[in-house]
């Protein structure tokens, strides 16, 4: 609370600051020079340029920020960086002949200045709406004859229309260098260049250790880009260019209105980041980095997946090269071939699908070589260790060769092909085993055909009989097992997503490009058929924008899937609880969430045919798609009551601890007022991101729900909020919400409201006000410690509480 405090007093001061500074000119020139408390500003009023300082330092440099982001001042370029200024009461900013821009002291002492090898006779210094600061003849607009320009000295950000790369003729390198931290603009050790040894590639570098690097170009993008690039003509254009006399890398957007940036932290990632003038915030556009980021983590030949546990393993049909280092994690020594080979040998080239490429410092590469030009090349040489197409535009063209270990290689979504030198032995290895194979199976096939053939007959006619009873009671679609197959390529491991009490969760494409997420029924699940047949007869049935939405399902033998929509992002405790996640959500987007979560429950209670209540109403029920909207999922547990009746009474109990009410847990009683308590749970966990279940006030003993009802006792709710959403949240919306979480939470169900009066509380905009929130149903540390003794220990779903 102390820290969100502080930040809005930050916020504006800087807005303070901001009005008291006074715009002189748009240029500098020989006549007429910048002291502190003079400005320059770029044509189009994007950037503006002076004397600055940051939180909690008293030196002052010269930069360049956006003038247009107000109160806040996001510094995009520092000239002074290496000579920071503790008095600037007689330092002036000026340019001199023959066209250089200098910072100079009282006694005429150069503390900053550009270079140029030219000489004019009226330089002047212009502030572009590009934020690029240039020197140049007044006289001449010609870009190319510019004596300097702050595009080619970048600081951390890299800018639309600057181009990062290297000059072949000049030798000039224009790379990033990220500050030493947040409030202090010295160069650090992180820099980010493109790097031409070999193909060029981004690397990024703590002093001369490579911290990561994006693999090649590959005509559309960085080999290594986790996340493909959205449609360029509609957004904004790229530009590498690669050849004799440079190799540079830029991007421009075509709505000039956006405001993009990509900064080079002191931790060393790159942030991808965009202003969002309604929110006035930064939205975050790159993926968080993670463990597969780092630079050659599974050493040579090892590949590194993020979504696997270990992240490390080695690509097939190579093995640990110490093994019993790996096993311990550590992975720095990689993988050998599991067959050596010999160049004086036959050996094969295999093809691995779907990876980074991997670091391309030892390669060379041909620009116009077919594919199996690239083989015969390749085989030639005994040093050339793998090839791969270059270029993946139009079916592929040229080639890039690999001399010496792969290494920094990582399984990603949408990655390339490489073809790897083996011993041939692997190949003749893996026909022996297939004829042996067969020959075992011809002799088993013709004792098996005829009770095959028989129960191939009974298992059609159970299955038509199935599918026509399941039309006429659901009116569900039927996917054959072949087609959902061939969607999650055999329900591949790469495919999977999650893992339930239900079973394993795939995501596949259809034949006709439509993205799926197949529910499968495991064996051992403890939810069985009758969890299956109830999921499939409330949610076929029910229609609504904050619900997933069921597209079919599949009984095929023992095979039962539920085949849905496929949310692209999850679900929303896959951004609450986590830190650096929850930074995607402002407060704007969570409030929307929480509308949403409550629209949809006033649907289920109220506006279906069905009255139904959920009864597993939780964070990681909460799926996320494409824009962020919610859609509550998840219908095996869910009961529908008729008509008028609210609730009902059960011996089994089952639901996620933490979210339970109290009468459900102990007495088996549940109604749509246990919804609305696990909604209440739900709504002061998006505020708090901070898990009901997990967290403990270590001098109350208290839960999320008891330390929420404290804090609003004492006036002290804002203490509650999450720190990240200080410069988003609206205030009195956000308590309101607390408030609202708190009705919903209290201990008798009489007291709750419903939820057509919950989305009344939570539009009520004119400020009018809601009732006191009475002790919620919470228990101290101790007795939910004995809880936990008998349910689960990860927030799946329980089914073995009996009430007490």
């Amino acid at each position: 609370m102390e820290a969100s405090l502080f930040l809005l007093f930050l916020l504006s001061f800087y807005s303070f600051i901001s009005n008291i500074i006074s715009t002189t000119t748009n240029v500098i020139t020989t006549n007429h020079n910048i002291t502190d408390g003079e400005t320059i500003v770029s044509s189009g009023g994007t950037f503006e340029m002076g004397f600055f300082s940051l939180s909690g330092s008293s030196n002052r440099y010269i930069g360049i920020w956006y003038k247009q982001i107000l109160p806040m001042q996001t510094v995009v370029w520092v000239a002074n960086r290496e000579k920071p200024l503790t008095n600037t009461s007689s330092v002036v900013l000026k340019v001199i002949k023959p066209g250089i821009l200098a910072l100079l002291n009282d006694k005429n002492e150069t503390i900053w200045s550009t270079n140029t090898s030219r000489s004019v006779q009226n330089p002047v210094a212009v502030l572009l709406d590009s934020g690029n600061l240039v020197v140049k003849d007044a006289n001449d607009d010609n870009t190319d004859k510019l004596l300097w320009q702050s595009f080619n000295f970048p600081t951390d950000t890299f800018l639309p229309n600057m181009k990062l790369g290297k000059n072949f003729q000049t030798g000039q390198d224009v790379y990033l260098s990220a500050w030493k931290n947040e409030s202090d603009p010295t160069p650090g050790e992180i820099t980010l260049h493109i790097d031409p040894t070999g193909y060029p590639q981004t690397v990024v570098k703590r002093g001369t250790s490579v911290l990561g690097s994006s693999g090649p170009w590959n005509g559309l993008r960085w080999s290594g880009d986790r996340v493909p690039p959205p449609n360029q003509s509609s957004i904004y254009k790229i530009q590498y260019v690669f050849n004799k006399e440079e190799v540079s890398y830029s991007y421009y957007f075509i709505d000039s209105l956006m405001l993009p940036r990509l900064v080079l932290t002191s931790s060393g990632y790159v942030q991808g980041l965009m202003w969002v003038n309604q929110t006035k915030t930064w939205l975050y556009l790159s993926l968080p980095p993670n463990t597969c980021d780092a630079y050659s983590v599974c050493g040579a030949y090892g590949s590194c997946d993020i979504d696997h546990s270990p992240v490390c393993s080695c690509l097939e049909k190579f093995v640990e090269k110490y093994p019993q280092q790996w096993e311990k994690g550590d992975w720095s020594n990689g993988c050998v071939r599991r067959k050596p080979f010999d160049c004086n040998k036959e050996h094969v080239f295999l093809k691995y699908s779907g990876i980074k490429l991997p670091d391309t410092k030892y390669s060379q590469y041909n620009t116009t070589m077919t594919l199996d030009k690239c083989r015969q090349v390749c085989s030639r040489n005994c040093s050339c260790t793998a090839y791969s197409s270059l270029d993946i535009r139009n079916g592929g063209r040229g080639c890039l060769f690999w001399f010496g270990e792969l290494i920094d290689i990582k399984k990603i979504s949408g990655g390339q092909d490489i073809y790897i030198r083996m011993a041939s032995s692997e190949l003749v290895s893996e026909a022996g085993s297939k004829r042996k194979m067969a020959k075992i199976l011809a002799v088993s096939l013709s004792l098996l055909m005829a009770m095959f053939l028989l129960g191939l007959i009974l298992l059609l006619y159970n299955w038509k009989k199935n599918k026509l009873k399941l039309k006429e009671e659901f009116e569900l679609p039927l996917f054959q097992l072949s087609t959902i197959t061939r969607a999650t390529d055999n329900f591949s491991v790469n495919n999977k997503v999650g893992e339930g009490g239900f079973g394993p969760v795939y995501k596949g494409v259809l034949e006709e490009g439509q993205q799926v997420a197949v529910k499968r029924l495991s064996r051992t699940s403890k939810q069985g058929l009758d969890e299956f047949k109830n999921e499939v007869i409330y949610i076929s049935k029910l229609q609504h924008r904050n619900l997933v939405r069921l597209l079919g399902c599949c009984i095929q033998g023992e095979e039962k899937m539920l085949i849905y929509e496929y949310m692209s992002n999850k679900s929303l405790d896959s951004y609450i609880f986590d830190q650096t996640k929850s930074k995607l959500l402002d407060w704007p987007k969570r409030f929307d969430i929480i509308n949403g979560i409550a629209r949809g429950l006033l649907y289920l209670h109220q506006d279906s045919r069905l009255r139904i209540i959920h009864r597993d109403l939780k964070a990681s029920n909460i799926l996320l798609d494409m824009e962020m909207n919610p859609k509550i999922s998840d219908f095996g547990l869910a009961r529908s009551v008729a008509g008028n009746e609210m609730g009902a009474n059960t011996s089994h109990v089952v639901g996620t601890q933490g979210y339970m009410s109290p009468e459900y847990a102990v007495e088996g009683m549940f109604s749509v007022k246990s919804d609305v308590f696990s909604f209440g749970v739900l709504v002061l966990e998006t505020v708090s991101c901070k898990k009901n279940r997990s967290f403990f006030d270590q001098n109350q003993s208290l839960n999320l729900l008891g330390y929420a009802w404290k804090l609003y006792k004492e006036d002290r709710s804002l203490e509650l909020i999450d720190e990240q959403l200080a410069g988003s949240c609206h205030i009195s919306q956000v308590l309101r919400s607390i408030q609202v979480g708190l009705l919903c939470v209290q201990q008798c169900p009489e007291d709750r409201p419903n939820m057509s009066s919950v989305i009344m509380m939570l539009g009520n905009s004119h400020g009018s006000r809601l009732p006191e929130a009475k002790e919620p149903g919470f228990f101290p540390e101790r007795e939910v410690l004995e809880a936990d003794k008998s349910g689960s220990q990860n927030e799946l779903t329980i089914t073995s509480i009996y009430p007490r």
